[in-house]
């Protein structure tokens, strides 16, 4: 039978709060485009019920009231790890769907449609990533909405500084009327599709980043367990209110560098051209 001192427990209900600040002074608040209520609330309970049940095994195998709150941060710390991978490969496939729709776009104004009549028509050959977003513009246009203010919310729904560059030329051709816009069109499809390519170049290097953070964090979780499971007097130190705030420091060490190993991976988004056109 485990015989947990008071101190101790209060020692690391304290510890969590301090890594948390910790943690979140290195990573800052990130904003995040909203999540659907039903997948968040799902998300968290998923997470939370993961974090609950390895915290308890943690704390029945150690008896460390650190390692148990660590735990739970690390489990809802461990998506983060991955440096925004998700958040990039989303990106890439958005990118790679606005090229397509410029260039579909392009096509539909050579056969003499006007920019009106051509977006309706390219709702069809959008990508799926897309059509959300266009089929809410087109209900705008039909609404009498002028059609800058309406690409205007468009760039802002798709939130993408590429985006943006073909946005703002749509835009300068609603307000000017004037020649030229499959030339620009053409131009930007090119200029989204050779930034597309530079993506997945980065994105595979930044793939080996990511892939080391994570070994370097399974590396050591797994040898410190198995110092606890198969040799419990070399880390008996630890059971004291001394030791754990000991661990303490280490385990602030450790968050420090895997901090810093995410930063290298992390997928930093450029700012965007039209930010908060919608509300001008």
């Amino acid at each position: 039978m485990i015989n947990l001192d008071p101190l101790a427990l209060l020692a690391g209900a304290l510890v969590g709060g301090g890594l948390f600040l910790f943690f979140l002074s290195l990573y800052g608040m990130r904003v995040r485009p909203a999540r659907p209520k039903r997948e968040l609330v799902k998300t968290l309970t998923t997470r939370t019920a993961i974090a609950a049940v390895s915290a308890t095994l943690v704390l029945v195998v150690t008896g460390w009231p650190v390692m148990a709150v660590g735990t739970v941060l690390l489990v809802f710390a461990w998506r983060g790890l991955s440096g925004g991978a998700a958040e990039e490969r989303a990106a890439m496939r958005r990118l790679e769907g606005l090229a397509a729709w410029t260039e579909s776009l392009r096509d539909t104004i050579a056969g003499a449609a006007g920019l009106e009549q051509a977006i309706p028509s390219s709702i069809r050959a959008a990508a799926p990533t897309l059509k959300p977003h266009l089929r809410a513009l087109v209900d705008r246009l039909r609404t009498r909405m002028a059609l800058p203010e309406a690409l205007a919310f468009f760039a802002d729904e798709l939130d993408d500084p590429s985006a943006d560059l073909v946005v703002a030329a749509l835009i300068l051709n609603s307000k000017l009327r004037g020649p030229g816009l499959r030339d620009v069109l053409g131009a930007l499809a090119v200029s989204a599709r050779e930034e597309l390519d530079m993506r997945r170049r980065v994105e595979a290097e930044r793939r080996s980043t990511r892939r080391s953070v994570q070994i370097v964090v399974v590396t050591a979780l797994v040898f410190a367990g198995l110092l606890v499971v198969f040799n419990p007097s070399y880390v008996s130190e630890y059971r004291g209110v001394l030791g754990q705030a000991v661990l303490v420091v280490v385990a602030a060490l450790f968050g420090a560098g895997f901090a810093w190993m995410r930063r290298l991976a992390r997928f930093d988004k450029p700012t965007r051209l039209l930010a908060g056109g919608s509300h001008g």
